[in-house]
């Protein structure tokens, strides 16, 4: 297994590993920021009005995306598994 092998590894791990935060990561975002818009307008600063809808929020994107999320995992091992013979071979 030569560095460009262990690289390319890598930098399919990290494309995956964004993809799959992706939808969890950016409905976080967007609830946390229009919450935040909201306090700001009507000047309620209160802890929890922030964090319970972001926890709503993120639990039904799990749920609506952890079906296309598990399924990319699975796709990106059974890739890795399949590429480990030829690595191996490599050395």
């Amino acid at each position: 297994m030569s560095d460009a092998d262990v690289t390319q590894i890598a930098a399919d791990t990290m494309m995956v590993a964004a993809k799959v935060a992706a939808p969890i990561l950016l409905t976080a975002l967007l609830v946390g920021f229009l919450i935040s818009l909201f306090q700001a307008a009507t000047q309620i600063q209160e802890a929890t009005l922030s964090f319970v809808p972001k926890m709503i929020a993120v639990s039904i994107a799990m749920l609506v995306t952890g079906n296309w999320v598990l399924s990319e995992l699975v796709s990106f091992t059974h890739t890795l598994f399949d590429q480990l013979p030829a690595l191996l071979d490599r050395t």
